[in-house]
């Protein structure tokens, strides 16, 4: 039986199941394709703290340069994060001809376009199906099984640190501070949870599956991205009081050669399919010139959900090395023959809700009618909500608006300019509508 090397660069949660699911998986993983993928080494500074797998010492080193080169290495796998020491190392893999598989999202979203153009030329693979979704086979589904398929639109819910903190703010009433800490101290967030809370990963995220949907580089610097730090649970209880919960969403259109890419807190109807994805869960819901909606959903992160991910790659990477046929073009089209153009920011159209602190007056509604409709903003409803008695002292109450389809930078313009006549005590607060 054919075997095939495999060094695993960075030691730490994922690094671990991989380790694990490689070793205690061989028979299985040979049974089923074929082939012995055997553990060449592992690499980590720290190789003397107990990770829980029974690894052998002597497939333990702290030198992942020299692991990640040696004769007998077929597969590196890198799994350190970040884009300095990870960068450098599967640089090196590749120019040594070896084939990388990475959950590296960061990286990829950063510095993809780059190493991709090495892979080609160097003709071997890249694979990075664990980046996005953890165990969700959306890598995959969008490079292989969606092949035939136009991408109209994808929406996802990519971020379960979020979707867990949205999910107790609307089944509790929580506040956002409250929840967060639940959060960290179960181990659903990090220590400095800023990548997450503030959208940052989700953007990743979504800047690869856009390049793998439409063969278009996304500069990460040019998507709008908002997070939901600081996500008032008011808002969290009105949208549910409409018929809406809210979720961090990534968003990927096509109109004509424009894409449109952006993260933002959205509300989503309690009908919609993403509105039922809760706790740590993810989901992304694609929609293909021929299949139409399809969902994939499960665990975006955890040890075992993505190292059921890398090990997957692993093994494609391998059947490809065995027969000695990398196909390293396959992972991600090559970028730059599509000719999309990012769509900027104020031109993306979606129905709004908008919450204002309202003078009391009469005929305030009509008012902020008047100056919407005088920015091409028409309203769809609107309600006057309970004030405390904090806010019924200083003379205001809550307002809130859904608007039909309008530009973003006309929501902005007229929102500016009903703060501008003093109405309102302070900018309006305003979200997406799916």
């Amino acid at each position: 039986m054919k075997e095939v090397g495999v060094a695993i660069i960075g030691f730490g949660t994922v690094g671990a199941g991989v380790a694990e699911g490689l070793l205690k998986g061989a028979p299985l993983i040979s049974r089923r394709c074929g082939l012995n993928v055997a553990l060449r080494g592992v690499a980590d500074l720290d190789i003397t703290r107990d990770r829980g797998v029974d690894v052998p010492r002597t497939l333990l080193t702290t030198d992942a340069m020299a692991l990640a080169t040696r004769a007998d290495v077929d597969v590196v796998v890198e799994l350190i994060g970040g884009t300095g020491v990870a960068q450098d190392v599967i640089k090196a893999a590749l120019n040594a001809g070896k084939s990388v598989v990475t959950a590296n999202k960061k990286l990829l979203a950063e510095h993809g376009a780059a190493l991709f153009a090495l892979a080609r030329e160097k003709g071997v693979d890249l694979y990075f199906g664990a980046s996005v979704g953890g165990g969700i086979p959306i890598v995959r589904a969008l490079r292989d099984g969606l092949v035939a398929n136009d991408i109209r639109a994808m929406h996802g819910i990519l971020n379960g640190t979020c979707n867990y903190i949205l999910t107790r703010m609307a089944a509790e009433g929580s506040g956002f501070d409250d929840v967060l800490a639940d959060a960290q101290r179960l181990g659903y967030a990090e220590a400095n949870p800023s990548l997450d809370i503030d959208g940052h990963d989700t953007a990743h995220k979504i800047c690869i599956l856009a390049s793998l949907a439409y063969g278009v580089s996304v500069p990460l610097d040019k998507i709008p991205v908002k997070g939901i730090r600081g996500l008032n649970p008011v808002d969290v209880r009105y949208a549910g009081e409409l018929g809406y919960v809210i979720k961090l969403l990534a968003v990927c259109k096509a109109h004509g050669d424009k894409l449109e890419v952006r993260v933002s807190p959205t509300l989503v109807p309690k009908s919609h399919t993403l509105a039922a994805v809760n706790d740590v869960f993810n989901a992304v819901l694609v929609d293909g010139s021929m299949t139409d909606d399809t969902l994939y959903y499960g665990r975006g992160a955890g040890r075992a959900a993505t190292a059921s991910a890398v090990i997957s790659d692993i093994v494609s990477v391998a059947r490809h090395v065995a027969v000695h046929t990398p196909r390293a073009a396959e992972p991600l089209p090559p970028l730059g023959e599509t000719h999309y153009s990012l769509l900027p920011e104020e031109d993306c159209v979606s129905r709004f809700y908008i919450r204002l602190m309202v003078r009391e007056a009469c005929g305030m509604v009509g008012r902020f009618a008047t100056i919407l409709g005088d920015h091409g903003v028409s309203i769809f409803a609107a309600s006057q909500h309970e004030a405390t008695e904090a806010q019924r002292a200083e003379g205001y109450v809550p307002v809130v608006i859904l608007t039909q389809p309008a530009r973003a930078g006309d929501i902005v313009a007229a929102l500016t300019e009903i703060t501008a006549q003093g109405i309102v005590r302070s900018m309006p607060f305003h979200l997406c509508i799916l």
